[in-house]
């Protein structure tokens, strides 16, 4: 262990049977908090238990992720910091077990934040690292959500059936996580949901329920996914009766649908390949002045 174990307070000491860490961070990295909502699925299905916490004190700028405060019983104000947390999973009739770590993208010490993780994941003999994101894409919420899968080692990439990144640009925690695993040796690999760029709407499920089954089938493990499959469902409707109701959104749906359908079925979509969030909003605003042209 590295100096940066003084930051993670332990709640429990686990033995777990060569683990896979699945990590997923809220903010740049999750478009539609579509990674967040499929690791914190996976980790109430598995009956995750809580062992290890990392001490946000050093990580955060508070100003800009900031607690919050509750009530508790309507009188005791509780404060909840910015929170990155490890959870221990026994996965039966799988390979191996799971260690999940769910957080907040931190403002500060990248390295020594990505130092710690790793730290972690060699304290557990993990044998390999995935993380989980989102992202704006130009696809339509109708169609099935585009996963794209990435690893750097070639070995990696042919075993799980995924492919070599391309992308070249700005990154976040996830990127330096995945290069702080190479450095130490430890395999990883990086499973995107692209989520449709013209909604707001939070939590994306549909895209949660994609990144899980892609998941599940890179562990081998199985995971109720009932829940998610029905709160997938009544998301599809609700978002295709919203977009029912404005004719320029549903216009521009349909183009995008258009589009999909044209694709080649075993052609994936590469993070290389998408627009950036910038060019996706210049091209719904060119749809909408051409119609009123």
């Amino acid at each position: 262990m590295t100096d940066a174990s003084r930051f993670v307070e332990w709640h429990e000491e686990v033995s777990l049977r060569s683990p896979v860490l699945i990590a997923a961070f809220k903010g740049w990295n999750d478009a539609g908090d579509a990674a967040s909502f499929a690791a914190e699925h996976l980790s109430r299905v598995w009956d995750a238990d809580r062992v290890a916490s990392i001490d946000p004190e050093e990580f955060y700028d508070f100003q800009a992720v900031r607690p919050h405060v509750e009530l508790i019983d309507g009188v005791t104000r509780k404060i909840s910091w910015p929170s990155n947390d490890f959870y221990a999973a026994r996965l039966s009739g799988a390979p191996g077990d799971a260690l999940l770590l769910l957080g907040t993208e931190p403002s500060h010490r990248w390295r020594t934040f990505t130092d710690l993780v790793v730290s972690v994941a060699e304290k557990h003999e993990v044998s390999l690292v995935i993380t989980l994101g989102s992202l704006l894409a130009d696809v339509p919420h109708s169609r099935e959500v585009p996963i794209t899968g990435t690893a750097g080692d070639q070995d990696l990439i042919d075993s799980l059936g995924l492919q070599r990144s391309r992308y070249e640009g700005p990154t976040g925690i996830v990127g330096v996580l995945h290069d702080g695993c190479a450095r130490r040796g430890i395999g990883s690999a990086s499973i995107w949901a692209a989520v449709p760029h013209y909604l707001a709407v939070t939590p994306n499920p549909k895209a949660a329920l994609a990144l899980v089954d892609k998941t599940v089938s890179l562990v081998k493990a199985a995971a109720d996914i009932s829940e998610l499959e029905r709160a997938a469902q009544v998301y599809e409707e609700r978002v295709s009766e919203i977009v029912a109701s404005d004719e320029d959104v549903a216009g521009y749906v349909t183009l995008l649908e258009e589009r999909a359908d044209e694709r080649d079925d075993e052609d994936e979509i590469e993070i290389a390949d998408l627009p950036s969030g910038d060019a996706l909003a210049e091209e719904l605003e060119k749809y909408l002045r051409d119609r009123e042209a």
